[in-house]
């Protein structure tokens, strides 16, 4: 989707990951100021897509453990900032996480209310998986709220957004939070998208995973390879992509559920693809039992990721990146949202 917004307002983003939600609220026209975030090849991947980039000469990747960060490092005064946004790490509400919530030394809620009650952003808000608006989680939610209502903020929602509603093809809820100052509060209109048909794995990977049969065109298979993949993607969205974590051993699809349903759609969720540049074994990356496996640049087409954003690290480490991830376009979405409601208020200030 095309910008139309000028980029009047700014936003510092935590736990930024590979970008997501970066460039979710970039397209919705924040100007971001920092992107503050701990893992190194993530890191890398935000200034090689941002160092250089007129469309990101404000902004500053800061790689930095949030617990330790002193935000007086922002420069800002209070209530400067327009935006303050992040992901905050999704296993301390996650089944595969075991739902420790406040008891998982990983939960960084007290510590995004800490940087929300320095900075004083006109908005707050925050993802996380869907698991957080579980009933064990509902007195940890409240907690949360009422600490940011005594900082001065109204919620305006705290609800569970579908990826596949935003033309994302990918089934992906993920819970979201927004707050405001209560001069713009009283502008936000949360709205969901009408449903509509989603865009299937075939869909979305037609152009590239014909590039890469292509590029072994010589091999008899290839033909009907690709017809047989095709065929089968049609049927449905990706199931959720996830990213795991660095205790755990290489990049592949997920756990056996996920893997199954990959297979459905004619892929195999036993590993990632080398780039067609880059692949040494095509018997492994596109003639396995189960299907072609996905390359990292494939996985970022399912999580909604702009083409020309590129991420940095080995294989692992980028699909690590892309996994994780929050899909641009549901970020754009909301962001939008709060876009709208800053320019509501100030129309009103002006008029």
């Amino acid at each position: 989707m095309t910008r139309t917004n000028e980029r009047r307002y700014t936003s510092v983003e935590i736990c930024a990951g590979a970008g997501g939600q970066a460039v979710g609220l970039h397209n919705a026209g924040f100007q971001h100021v920092a992107l503050i975030e701990i893992d190194r090849d993530a890191c890398q991947t935000l200034r090689a897509n941002t160092d250089g980039n007129p469309e990101w000469d404000s902004c500053k990747v800061i790689e930095a453990d949030l617990r330790e960060f002193d935000p007086a490092d922002l420069g800002l005064e209070p209530g400067e900032l327009d935006l303050l946004a992040g992901g905050v790490p999704c296993p301390p509400f996650s089944a595969a996480g075991k739902q420790l919530g406040r008891d998982d030394e990983r939960d960084l809620f007290p510590t995004m209310l800490e940087l929300v009650d320095h900075l004083e952003p006109k908005a707050v808000m925050i993802e996380n998986v869907r698991g957080l608006l579980d009933p064990k989680f509902a007195e940890y939610r409240q907690e949360i709220i009422k600490r940011l209502e005594s900082m001065g903020y109204e919620e305006c929602y705290w609800d569970v957004l579908e990826a596949k509603n935003y033309r994302v093809p990918q089934l992906r809820p993920r819970a979201i939070l927004v707050a405001m100052k209560p001069e713009y509060a009283q502008y936000f209109e949360h709205s969901k998208p009408e449903e509509s048909e989603p865009i299937s794995v075939g869909e979305a990977l037609h152009d590239s995973m014909r590039a890469r049969y292509e590029a072994v065109a010589s091999d008899p298979r290839a033909e009907k390879a690709f017809k047989d993949w095709y065929k089968k993607a049609l049927a449905d969205v990706a199931p959720t992509v996830v990213g795991g974590s660095k205790k755990h051993g290489g990049a592949d699809l997920g756990p056996t559920r996920a893997k199954r349903a990959w297979a459905e759609l004619g892929v195999c969720g036993l590993g990632v693809a080398n780039e067609p540049e880059e692949m040494k074994d095509a018997e492994r990356d596109l003639f396995a039992p189960a299907g072609p496996k996905l390359t990292v640049a494939q996985a970022a087409i399912i999580q909604g990721f702009p083409s020309e954003w590129k991420f940095s690290g080995r294989k692992t480490a980028a699909y690590r990146q892309v996994g994780n991830a929050f899909p641009p376009p549901v970020a754009q979405a909301v962001g939008e949202q709060i876009y709208a409601a800053f320019e509501a208020a100030a129309k009103t200030q002006t008029g």
